[in-house]
């Protein structure tokens, strides 16, 4: 009888110590994936999409296995992205993308759609900023040598940047119910 329930016991053990092991290397395989595709920023003219496209490897990871694994995942991809990746759009990964879809998850969860779109931007909009004096002052990337437009190239990308972010929501909204369709059956199956 103590023999069968130790056995009862030891099985269920192993079931969950294989099931944590294969949500951490989901993440970590997640957190690779992400390092390859920031890397990828190096191609001229992707420096701003890049980050976007990694973040959507974020969102699959809260999808799968929630916002603490997807946390995880993005505090496991920081090291090499701000080793090996281009200066901006590493910069904007940090700084926004590479969290956004956690965020996103939660604020979702808010009872009221106005302050679900208040909280989004003010994140953004923060993490806008951020870039932006982080590249001027940090980085050394001058703006005012844009003629007439460096004067108010701040508030010309600021507007750009809020219609962009505003895109890129609706559009990881619908990659999300995608993904659900296409891929989340299989990623179930490999979980088990």
């Amino acid at each position: 009888m103590q023999t069968a329930v130790v056995n009862v016991w030891a099985a269920t053990l192993s079931g969950v110590v294989n099931m944590k092991t294969k949500k951490i290397s989901y993440c970590g395989i997640s957190a690779a994936l992400v390092t390859a595709i920031m890397l990828a920023a190096h191609i001229p003219f992707l420096t701003y999409a890049i980050p976007c496209i990694a973040s959507v490897i974020i969102m699959g990871v809260v999808i799968e296995l929630g916002v603490k694994y997807a946390l995880a995942t993005y505090f496991t991809s920081l090291l090499p992205v701000f080793l090996f990746c281009e200066p901006e759009s590493k910069l904007l990964y940090i700084c926004l993308m590479g969290f956004y879809p956690v965020l996103k998850a939660v604020f979702e969860k808010t009872p009221s759609r106005i302050l679900e779109y208040v909280l989004k931007f003010a994140v953004a909009n923060a993490a806008f900023f951020a870039v932006y004096y982080v590249s001027t002052f940090v980085m050394n990337i001058p703006l005012d040598d844009m003629g007439e437009f460096g004067k108010y190239s701040a508030l010309i990308l600021l507007g750009a940047a809020n219609v962009t972010f505003l895109l890129y929501d609706i559009c990881i909204s619908k990659l999300s119910f995608s993904y659900m369709i296409l891929i989340h059956p299989t990623v179930k199956k490999m979980l088990k």
